[in-house]
């Protein structure tokens, strides 16, 4: 299963979504009064957002280096 994020209009993502090769199984749709919208809306503002909702396990480092640095089996 791959993921894409996609930006744009109503009219742009649904154009996205319909030309797609395979099948849509999921979406995630974030919907925000034109008045609240933030100047600049990058990916990873929308992971941010999603913060509040992430389930995380106590005493756990989550940062990116931990996260993406690979562990030798001792």
């Amino acid at each position: 299963m791959k993921t894409q994020l996609l930006t744009g209009s109503k009219q742009q993502i649904a154009e996205s979504v319909a030309h797609m090769s395979g099948e849509v199984l999921e979406a995630i749709v974030f919907l925000d009064d034109p008045a609240d919208r933030p100047e600049n809306l990058s990916g990873t503002d929308v992971f941010d957002e999603m913060e509040p909702f992430t389930v995380k396990a106590g005493g756990v480092d989550y940062s990116r280096d931990t996260l993406y640095t690979r562990l030798e089996n001792e």
